[in-house]
């Protein structure tokens, strides 16, 4: 096991000038060219093997479908192959610098959704595998998907590159402006969803604006004659096979979990604010359904369980209980210091997200941790398989603005930005890097392709 070096902790009364020094200093150590250095070594894992190793804990039922997602394209492949690019990451340069990281901070894990005061916001959005560790690593993940993604897309590769590289420069930029703000000026730093559609052709700004309108209205109530539905006089989410399938439909363990859930509550709602728990308790339970969600977390137990208030059928809620597992970074940067892996997401989550869901919270199942959170919040995510190159790189620029924002909020931005300076030499390297590993990536792709033709993988495309 590979364990990632972290550079000495700079003292709290040190000045931002001494921060930004010691930054720097790391350059020595680490130059920026290093990071544009990646070659698969010669004892690299297979990557198949490990898929194959991180679906033994998945429900059996399930793992075609996210392996048949995963072979739709490379960029599908890298969306669920974290634990793939995070072996390969090991081999990697850090400065040594530790922020929270997302763990996961491909393009399409960032998207709007809405704040408790009902704005629409920009910003980092699946933390399945967050954990305290070299920010290096969410930039390089970041940078790789908007490679692969760009080629899937058909853009040349003088445009790719050019999309990286600006990406990266406004990370830095980000960071830069951090340096001379107040601890609380960096925490309260926002980033509008409406930057999304100040960008692109006419076309595109109005469906960017339609995509923002329907997120508006996708709450518990307009969703709900959507996901629900009347039996017998009772309100029960609709079945959707294989995708939503009600405990009815499943086999005794699923049925057992489900029914434990609602167990579960008392515990979940315990490690909520005293205010929420108070809005929570005006909610029983009426329904639970398994839930297939994402690329890499397929497989992964998901509930979603429909909560009503009062007698008159028009006060719904939709909680998302889903499994938290140990973060694919734990063999490099070591054990969470929570003990639930359900505290572990939401933590890091609060941590790096402008503002979060309201009913963020974990518990504990049966077999497995557990986090809870809304189903469907004002959430929405642009479709990056339809964007123009000129939409592409807004939305890239985007995700890097909220990647440096997040990591600002946990780390210290004066050491990060001493350590990136003003040149365009890292963000160079960042995108050398981040092209050699989407060749690797299309490889691996093509090797899941040849498994499944060879029968040792087996996939179900349902898409």
């Amino acid at each position: 096991m590979t364990t990632i070096e972290r550079a000495p902790i700079v003292s709290q009364t040190a000045t931002r000038a001494e921060r930004y020094a010691f930054g720097k200093s790391l350059r020595t150590k680490v130059p920026h060219t290093s990071h544009g250095e990646w070659a698969p070594a010669s004892d690299r894992p297979d990557p198949i093997t490990l898929l194959e190793k991180q679906n033994r804990t998945r429900l059996p039922e399930l793992v075609p479908i996210r392996m048949g997602r995963m072979s739709l394209s490379p960029f599908a492949f890298l969306r669920g192959a974290a634990v793939v690019m995070a072996s390969d990451l090991a081999t990697t340069p850090v400065s040594g610098i530790t922020v929270q990281l997302c763990g996961d901070a491909h393009v399409s894990n960032f998207g709007g959704f809405a704040t408790p005061e009902r704005d629409l916001v920009f910003d980092v959005n699946d933390f399945d595998e967050t954990l305290p560790g070299a920010w290096e690593w969410d930039l390089k993940r970041m940078a790789a998907s908007i490679v692969v993604a760009g080629r899937d897309n058909g853009y040349s590769a003088h445009d790719i590159r050019q999309a990286v590289v600006k990406s990266i420069q406004q990370y830095q930029t980000v960071m830069h402006r951090g340096v001379s703000m107040t601890c609380l000026d960096v925490w309260y730093t926002h980033i509008d969803a409406e930057h999304l559609s100040a960008h692109g052709k006419h076309k595109e700004q109005d469906r960017i604006l339609k995509d923002e309108k329907r997120a508006s209205h996708r709450t518990n109530e307009g969703v709900f004659p959507k996901l629900a539905e009347v039996v017998d006089g009772q309100y029960r989410i609709k079945d959707e096979p294989p995708l939503i399938v009600h405990v009815q439909e499943l086999g005794k363990t699923q049925k057992a979990e489900a029914e434990a859930i609602k167990g579960y509550f008392e515990a979940y709602a315990q490690t909520l604010p005293d205010d929420r728990k108070v809005l929570l308790s005006k909610y029983r339970v009426v329904d639970i359904a398994l839930k297939v969600v994402g690329v890499g977390s397929v497989g992964t137990r998901c509930w979603v369980v429909l909560l009503m208030a009062g007698g008159d059928g028009d006060d719904p809620l939709f909680l998302q209980v889903k499994e938290a597992d140990a973060s694919t970074l734990e063999p490099y940067f070591g054990k969470s210091v929570y003990a639930n892996n359900g505290e572990r997401v939401v933590q890091g989550q609060l941590l790096m997200q402008e503002a979060s869901d309201i009913f963020l919270g974990w518990t504990r199942g049966q077999e497995v941790d557990l986090y809870v959170r809304q189903l469907r919040d004002m959430k929405f995510s642009a479709d990056i398989a339809t964007m123009t190159k000129k939409m592409f790189d807004s939305y890239t620029w985007l995700c890097a603005s909220a990647l440096a924002r997040a990591h600002a909020r946990s780390s210290d931005p004066a050491q990060i930005s001493g350590y990136l300076g003003h040149s365009n030499v890292f963000a160079q390297a960042i995108a050398r890097f981040a092209e050699t590993y989407a060749d690797q990536t299309e490889l691996d792709h093509a090797a899941l392709l040849a498994a499944i033709k060879k029968g040792r993988i087996q996939a179900k495309v349902d898409v």
